[in-house]
């Protein structure tokens, strides 16, 4: 495949990956058995007279210890993932993400980069392409683009539709399909989470991620399996995308990681004024 054409199918990838019970046990404590003890007194005579009562010393108390009803600890990750997602933190934040494409089972590209999210989008990027490197900073009002370190940056206006989403309206759309999108507890990078999976139907995304609905739309997908883990924040910790184009499996794994406060993106040192400048 040409560079120019693999560039142009890791860049839809990209666009396609939205860059665009405790068990309660009751305590019953069994009661302990009685104490075992043991008197018998033989009064021994003799036809002379009579002898001294003699008695035995009485044996000790056995008992058996009561056994201790217990509430086993809850599994890691137990917690209600729908009760999670709903209480999720409105409050704007900034996040790590790292994006692997894979086309028809061959490694096709990774992106890393750092945003803000629940706010107006800002954030860097860098995606490579076998031996193509493309970085990107989008700020408030402007985004800038160079062919990797030590090329120059060219500016343009701040795309319309500049966007990324953290995913947690598709957590939603996979909970509204039912018990069977909850797929239990798991442990992501030593974090509890809970495990969703299900089919998502590209109309769905027409308001809550119009990059991804229209660029879907645009290469005749109508649908695409999704998995993502969640932790007790409602926060998206992982999330696995399944789509097949033109015959071809194509899977775009996201991680997120390093949450903190919403971050200024600023323009890079030696940005050009103008687009080509």
């Amino acid at each position: 495949m040409r560079r120019t054409t693999v560039l142009a199918a890791a860049a839809t990838a990209v666009a396609l990956a939205a860059l665009t019970a405790c068990n309660d046990t009751e305590n019953k404590d069994a009661a302990a058995p009685a104490p075992a003890t043991t008197a018998a007194t033989a009064p021994a005579t003799t036809a002379a007279a009579p002898s001294p009562t003699a008695t035995e010393t009485p044996a000790p108390a056995v008992t058996t210890p009561a056994p201790v009803a217990t509430t086993p600890a809850a599994p890691a990750g137990d917690f209600d993932p729908a009760k999670a997602v709903e209480n999720a933190s409105k409050e704007p934040y900034a996040v790590s993400m790292k994006t692997t494409m894979e086309f028809g089972g061959k490694p096709a590209g990774t992106m890393t980069g750092r945003m803000n999210l629940n706010t107006r989008y800002t954030g860097r990027s860098e995606m490579t392409v076998e031996d193509a490197v493309v970085q990107t900073v989008i700020t408030t009002d402007s985004a800038y683009t160079r062919m990797g370190a030590g090329e120059k940056w060219t500016k343009a206006p701040r795309p319309a539709d500049a966007a990324a989403t953290d995913y947690t309206d598709y957590a939603k759309l996979l909970l509204a399909q039912g018990p069977s999108a909850r797929k239990g507890a798991a442990i992501r990078d030593g974090v509890p989470t809970q495990h969703l999976s299900g089919r998502i139907e590209v109309e769905q995304l027409a308001k809550i991620d119009p990059p991804v609905y229209r660029n879907t739309t645009a290469k005749g997908v109508t649908a695409f399996d999704f998995d993502m883990w969640v932790d007790a924040q409602g926060r998206t910790l992982y999330a696995e995308q399944v789509i097949v184009l033109k015959g071809a499996k194509n899977v775009n794994r996201m991680t997120f990681t390093d949450f903190g406060p919403a971050e200024t993106f600023a323009a890079p040192t030696g940005a050009g004024a103008a687009a080509g400048s």
